[in-house]
């Protein structure tokens, strides 16, 4: 009988974000693919544990993988971590996800610690709808093209940035939605030196073009605004009234139902139609 594949999310910044669940997932798991073991075994350190481990990350995903789905399917249980956070999130751990899914292993999610919910839930910004965006591409026309795809989105948008790009990103995210579009700019989430700045995307270029930028970022970008559809013009009105009336219906009539479909005054539609057929 295969064994189970757990996502075991780790702390963001906090030990005290380790629930009892996750350690106890740790201390039952036969072993631990890891994102980097020298940061995991500090956390199993922490705790009093000592786990076998094995590498899995981005560049590795080919070799150590199927590795890792030969061991589950003989058997053997899996805690899959990354240096922090949901594994599989913005993470290579959704190609093993997939493997097992292929395969038939169970796959189980342990909640805990993620960047991107926690930036959503301070942001002060409408968290109904959103769609996280990772990190921007390195590659200039990716980036744009990633941008323009999101000309018009309506919820929400979440990125994750590093320091030293962080500045060239608020530049892009402000020339591809205005100055004045808002955004919670979420620095060292759960650390000592936590910070949430609000503000817009033209103030933010300018405070961090005098403030260099430290710590890891997560951006919570505002969507667009619903667009506007612009109202028929009174003339236009009135050539639709008239065409209803040409179709057989009375002035009446026709002035009610242009006014329906156009938003317009229902008299102003009847009394411009009365005197556009008299002339």
């Amino acid at each position: 009988m295969a064994g189970i594949l757990y996502l075991v999310p780790t702390p963001i910044g906090n030990l005290g974000d380790l629930s009892q669940r996750i350690i106890d997932t740790l201390a039952g798991a036969d072993f631990i693919a890891a994102e980097d073991t020298r940061v995991t075994v500090k956390i199993l350190n922490h705790l009093g544990l000592k786990k076998p481990m094995v590498s899995y990350y981005r560049h590795n995903t080919e070799t150590s993988g199927p590795v890792i789905l030969e061991r589950l399917l003989a058997g053997e249980s899996c805690a899959l971590v990354t240096d922090a956070g949901t594994p599989a999130i913005s993470d290579p751990g959704e190609e093993l996800v997939a493997m097992c899914a292929e395969h038939g292993v169970t796959v189980v999610g342990i909640p805990g610690p993620c960047a991107l919910v926690t930036a959503l839930a301070v942001s002060a910004l409408p968290t109904g709808r959103f769609t996280f965006e990772g990190f921007l591409a390195m590659n200039k026309k990716n980036r744009k093209n990633h941008l323009d795809a999101l000309q018009g989105e309506q919820r929400t948008m979440i990125f994750y940035e590093a320091p030293h790009k962080l500045l060239s990103t608020l530049a892009d995210l402000r020339d591809a939605f205005g100055a004045e579009r808002r955004i919670s700019l979420c620095r060292e989430l759960t650390k000592l030196h936590e910070e949430v700045l609000r503000t817009t995307l033209g103030e933010a270029v300018q405070w961090y073009e005098e403030n260099p930028p430290k710590g890891e970022f997560v951006l919570v970008v505002e969507g667009a605004a619903p667009a506007r559809t612009q109202m028929p013009t009174l003339e236009e009105g009135i050539r639709r009234v008239l065409s209803l009336y040409e179709e057989g219906m009375s002035m009446k009539e026709a002035a009610k139902q242009a006014a329906g479909e156009t938003g317009l005054n229902k008299k102003e539609l009847y009394r411009g139609a009365v005197q556009t057929q008299s002339e």
